[in-house]
């Protein structure tokens, strides 16, 4: 069994990474699973200037390619070498979990792969591998506690040799902590922003830090289950200034309909109420999203539910041929489904 858990990671990357081919990072903090990726793939050793040795792929293209992954891992590079292939947005896709069952029973001695996935619960296929198997390295990646806040606002902070004053300091706490990557550009904004001084006070927190621990991709879910467009708007413009891919929302709003989904179905087969459902089909739903769900479940039909996704999908594919309008997008039918909600 190989996983490791959120806080053993910086002890894990210095000893044990390098004897890691396979690697799964997941959690709801999207900030800190991507960071750790970035820093298991530095750890490699591979080139990652080098287009020839680094391929980064998204989910969707190994959902219309069930191949590839095994085809990129087994193939040897143009000139020769290791090779790094990185996987983003996973959320236990088939093709990718069959590909990662062969593949850890099977290790790759000329290639690494890097899986980075949501919020996996407890149980769910891609954690089974990752948590089950030797072959393979499984990362939880959890929001910072305040020990880890400490010690990234000392390292920002202390690399442009700043100083912070203990109100300066709790300010900070209260503010971060949401997202990893989030509260890192926050840190690095402030510091640009105190270039010159020795240190940081509160009024410097107050001026420029803003609420990053506000920033979630659930936001802006939760607002297109309530419809609320507002809500939505201002979730969404968080997310971007955080520098949050705008397919995580679209995934994340996906996996939250197919469990929609799959509730309403077990609601009109056994004739259950919402909040029954919820008890036995929500136990990875976080206590404070469950009247939202609730909600939702007793105004969506499961057709109506169902046209939803196949929006959602459509979208996903089209984000991803057309990159440059990714954003538009995502935002025009995340609206356009917030409508629906509040129509109901």
């Amino acid at each position: 069994m190989s996983e490791v858990k959120s806080h053993e990671f910086d002890s894990f990357l210095q000893k044990s990474a390098g004897i890691y081919r396979l690697f799964i990072l997941y959690g709801p903090d999207r900030g800190l699973v991507s960071e750790r990726a970035t820093a298991i793939a530095a750890r490699c050793g591979v080139p990652l200037d080098d287009p020839f040795s680094l391929l980064k792929l998204d989910v969707s293209e190994l959902t219309q390619s069930p191949g590839r992954l095994l085809d990129e891992v087994n193939s040897i590079g143009l000139f020769g070498g290791e090779k790094l292939v990185w996987v983003r947005g996973a959320a236990n896709e088939k093709p990718l979990v069959d590909a990662l069952q062969i593949l850890s029973s099977e290790p790759p001695t000329g290639s690494y792969v890097i899986v980075e996935a949501g919020d996996l619960k407890k149980g769910s296929a891609l954690r089974k591998i990752g948590e089950s198997a030797r072959s393979v390295a499984c990362i939880a990646c959890y929001s910072d506690d305040a020990r880890s806040l400490q010690a990234l606002i000392d390292k920002e902070l202390g690399d442009e040799k700043l100083g912070i004053s203990t109100a300066a300091r709790q300010r900070l706490l209260e503010a971060l902590g949401g997202d990893r990557l989030a509260s890192r550009n926050e840190l690095r904004k402030l510091a640009l922003y105190c270039r010159g001084k020795s240190t940081v006070d509160e009024e410097d927190v107050l001026d420029i830090v803003g609420d990053a621990s506000a920033i979630s991709v659930d936001d802006a879910v939760d607002a297109v289950l309530k419809g609320d467009l507002d809500g939505l708007l201002h979730a969404m413009q968080k997310i971007t200034t955080s520098k949050t891919p705008a397919f995580l929302v679209l995934q994340a709003c996906l996996r939250q309909f197919q469990q929609l989904d799959v509730m309403r179905a077990e609601m009109d087969a056994s004739r259950q109420q919402a909040g029954q459902v919820i008890a036995t089909l929500g136990r990875g739903l976080h206590f404070r999203r469950k009247p939202i769900v609730e909600a939702a479940l007793k105004h969506w039909s499961s057709p109506a539910i169902r046209r939803e996704l196949n929006r959602l999908q459509t979208t996903i594919f089209q984000s991803r041929s057309r990159a440059s309008l990714e954003e538009s997008l995502v935002l025009q039918n995340l609206m356009a489904i917030a409508v629906q909600s509040a129509r109901r």
